[in-house]
């Protein structure tokens, strides 16, 4: 499924190039903070530092550049989980640190937690295309993985999805109710769960 983001091209100098980032990375923070309805178009300039006009040469309207954190959650999670279990001695195991680095990550990037979590409300398209493309690739390695003997067999896009959602819901305690880090007990008994739902029979 395509990313459903589609973006003025902007200047295509390192100069315009830092400023697109810069205007990503306020409205990261000024949809965080205060929601998308809430959030506006000339508090992101503001809070960039750039004059209102300057947005428009990159983003069509404020629902284009959070269609674009949203993709931008996507790919940078993807990434970070990527390289984090490449070390990984098998499946089981890649879950376990995944599982961890994930909650790691979404608390570094509350924000964008926050985003991706509204999204369904504003924007059902890209909320769908997150899910699918995130579920497409974790099914593919879960496939993998079967193949190889290192979890137990069944649809691969279903076990993809029941991972994603228990790892999603478990950092909205953490990340949007309260703010405090999940603890180890929390991590341990999460991981007990995963680990009997994936043992090869």
């Amino acid at each position: 499924m395509e990313t459903p983001v589609t973006r003025s091209p902007g200047p295509v100098t390192e100069r315009g190039e830092k400023t697109r980032r810069r205007l990503l990375a306020v409205a990261e923070e000024e949809f965080g903070e205060k929601g998308f309805h809430n959030a506006s178009i000339s508090s992101i300039t503001q809070r960039a530092g750039v004059a209102q006009g300057t947005f428009y040469l990159y983003y069509r309207c404020k629902e284009e550049i959070f269609r674009a954190l949203v993709e931008h959650m996507n790919r940078s999670m993807r990434r970070h989980l990527s390289e984090a279990i490449a070390g990984a001695a098998d499946r089981i195991e890649a879950e376990k640190i995944g599982l961890k680095v994930f909650l790691e990550f979404c608390r570094e990037h509350s924000n964008l937690y926050r985003i991706v979590m509204e999204s369904q409300f504003v924007d059902p398209e890209v909320h769908r295309w997150y899910f699918d493309t995130l579920a497409g690739s974790y099914s593919a390695h879960l496939a993998a993985a079967q193949q190889r003997g290192e979890i137990r067999g069944g649809d691969p896009y279903t076990q993809a999805l029941s991972l994603i959602g228990m790892a999603f819901f478990l950092g909205t305690p953490h990340l949007i109710w309260n703010d405090h880090p999940p603890g180890d007990e929390m991590l341990e008994t999460a991981w007990a769960f995963i680990e009997g739902g994936l043992q090869p029979q």
